[in-house]
């Protein structure tokens, strides 16, 4: 069994109140994310945010400020295979969001 290490980056532009899924690795990844960043575009946004990861509540961020962007996590989070990390905007959401997500994808490969 090889394992394969790739450092990845993933962005979401959000236009509305949603629920929705960032990330959802196969049953033989694991991902470390780094840094999770959002970005309130607009001053008629007044978004709040939820992360779960497989249906547990991780993260909750009130209002955003307008054109500022707020690092959400202190410590890496892991999102094990054959779960998901999803997020849920509500409140005013018409300008954009913008969520950037730097992690690692920890890959287990079968060689034969």
């Amino acid at each position: 069994m090889a394992v394969i290490n790739q450092y990845k980056f993933y962005g979401k532009y959000i236009e509305a109140a949603e629920s929705s899924t960032l990330l959802a690795p196969l049953i033989s990844e694991t991902i470390i994310i780094k840094s999770f960043r959002v970005t309130n575009k607009s001053a008629s946004n007044a978004p709040t945010l939820t992360i779960k990861n497989n249906g547990f509540s991780i993260l909750w961020t009130t209002a955003l400020s307008t054109g500022t962007s707020v690092e959400l996590l202190s410590l890496p989070l892991v999102v094990e295979g054959n779960t998901t990390l999803t997020y849920t905007t509500v409140g005013t959401v018409t300008d954009g969001v913008v969520i950037g997500i730097s992690y690692l994808n920890i890959k287990k490969e079968v060689t034969v």
